[in-house]
């Protein structure tokens, strides 16, 4: 088993090209740069439409003169959208905000994003923050095991308690096709000389299937189509806390944790506006309300959700950026070819 401090692996997280930011920039505060009266800005993320909508409404509680239009989707129909724009001449994105650090890195290598070198990112540790500011992480998200309570009474501890055959023929997973936060888990395991491909192979021979997003996971695990899912806590411990026979294991040889990053597009036309949104991202209102949405917060000063561990005790997997960058597209074929496309 291998464990890590938070700080470690918030490093890992960060792709090629990208390296621990030095000491943090001065706090300028949300209203350093004020946004033009009556301005719209487009964002582009994966994150759920209803907590979106929280998010513009308290966004908008502060700024109500900023109009924000939303394009929400899976990570990779986002970044399809946005390539396929992008060869058209333009995008009408102006914020991107996505649950996959090697897709945001694939922008930032791409030229795409604005280097917002003056954001505010005082208390936010430098392991989640591009170094060159292009994207910054908003957030905690790790992957872990969630099982129906209803079917299964003797709760896994391990990754490899899914390997069982009464358990892997009724294990769902995310796909990497449609999930962002799917490639970084995928790409972590498969770096793990305990796991690998064996280990998805042996999952898929026993029955395992895998779905779109995280969403189709606990809808399914909720339902009892499946006993056993492979997803993020916050999906998982929410649906639990409305009542649903669920529960989610931090598995005892790590997790792996995404970043949520957002970004500016460098062609926005509404700069000033997109910098106002970033800002409020990073504040202490953002960062409760993502709290309050189930998320481990990045800024300090702010508590995890009721119920949550402190990141500083999670176990984590480490994984190598640079290689799950250069290996993402020969990952995702592989393992369509496994449990479909």
């Amino acid at each position: 088993m291998i464990e890590m401090s938070l700080r470690a692996l918030l490093a890992a997280a960060l792709l090629a090209g990208t390296a621990l930011a030095g000491t943090a920039l001065a706090g300028t505060g949300l209203a350093a740069t004020p946004a033009a009266a009556a301005e719209t800005i487009t964002v582009y993320t994966s994150q759920p439409q209803d907590q979106m909508a929280a998010v513009i409404k308290a966004f908008n509680a502060e700024y109500p003169d900023i109009k924000i239009e939303l394009f929400r989707s899976g990570t990779t129909e986002v970044m399809a959208k946005l390539q396929a724009e992008q060869a058209a001449g333009k995008s009408p994105a102006d914020v991107v905000l996505i649950a996959d650090t090697v897709a945001m890195t694939q922008l930032k290598n791409d030229g795409r994003l604005y280097a917002f070198t003056d954001a505010p990112v005082a208390g936010i540790n430098p392991a989640v923050i591009d170094k060159d500011r292009t994207y910054f992480g908003t957030k905690l998200i790790t992957t872990g095991i969630v099982y129906n309570t209803n079917l299964v009474k003797t709760p896994p501890q391990s990754w490899k308690d899914l390997e069982a055959a009464e358990a892997a023929r009724t294990t769902i997973m995310p796909s990497p096709l449609y999930s962002g936060a799917a490639v970084i888990h995928l790409g972590t395991m498969l770096q793990q000389p305990a796991f690998g491909w064996d280990y998805y192979k042996t999952l898929a021979d026993k029955g395992a299937v895998a779905g779109q997003g995280n969403g189709t996971v606990i809808e399914a695990v909720a339902r009892g189509e499946k006993a056993y899912g492979v997803i993020i806590e916050y999906m998982a411990l929410n649906a639990q806390a409305k009542g649903s026979p669920v529960a989610f294991v931090f598995p005892q040889e790590g997790v792996s944790v995404i970043t949520q990053p957002v970004g500016i597009l460098k062609d926005s036309d509404a700069l000033e506006a997109a910098k106002t949104f970033v800002k409020w991202q990073l504040s202490k209102p953002a960062q409760e309300q993502a709290a309050a949405q189930g998320y481990f917060p990045v800024l300090e000063g702010v508590a995890p959700p009721k119920g949550y561990p402190d990141p500083k005790t999670l176990k984590v997997l480490p994984a190598d950026a640079a290689l799950m960058l250069k290996d993402d597209k020969k990952n995702k074929e592989s393992f369509a070819d496994l449990y479909g496309g």
